[in-house]
């Protein structure tokens, strides 16, 4: 709220009109602020890099898929394989360079002991590296919220 200046007693209400100019001269400023570092920030700094060669990328070891169902027959790769075949494909497959990633899918149904055995036969044939696959669109659907 601006107040008359300069003896104005004709008018007695305060005047209600907003004095811009102020606002106008710091906008005007930082236009030409902005204007003049603009060209600043485009600025590229020219380097000569030096050449290296990388290695290549090592290779993506492959993955054996185990799956059980639920009546605790166990698969290779979708071939049915014995619980004693299995401890020596293992055995093979962890002697590879580089060692495999063992996935292990098992129907909801299993015997968890099914699946320790598996884990306990690749474990001590040597196999270090062993993943879970789980279907998550499954899970979304069995698992809702109490009271729902």
């Amino acid at each position: 709220m601006a107040f008359g200046g300069f003896n104005d007693n004709s008018r007695q209400t305060p005047m209600s009109d907003i004095n811009v100019t102020p606002m106008v001269d710091v906008m005007l400023v930082l236009l030409v602020i902005f204007i003049i570092t603009a060209p600043m920030f485009t600025h590229a700094i020219k380097l000569d890099l030096p050449a290296a060669q990388a290695a290549p990328a090592p290779e993506k070891p492959e993955t054996v898929s185990i799956s059980i169902d639920g009546a605790g027959r166990i698969f290779w790769n979708d071939s049915p394989v014995e619980q004693k075949d299995l401890g020596i494909r293992l055995t093979a497959a962890a002697q590879k360079k580089p060692q495999p990633e063992l996935q292990l899918r098992a129907d909801k149904s299993t015997r968890y002991e099914v699946i320790a055995q598996v884990m306990a036969t690749a474990q001590g044939s040597g196999m270090t590296k062993l993943g879970f696959v789980t279907d998550p669109k499954d899970a979304a659907r069995t698992n809702t919220a109490p009271g729902k």
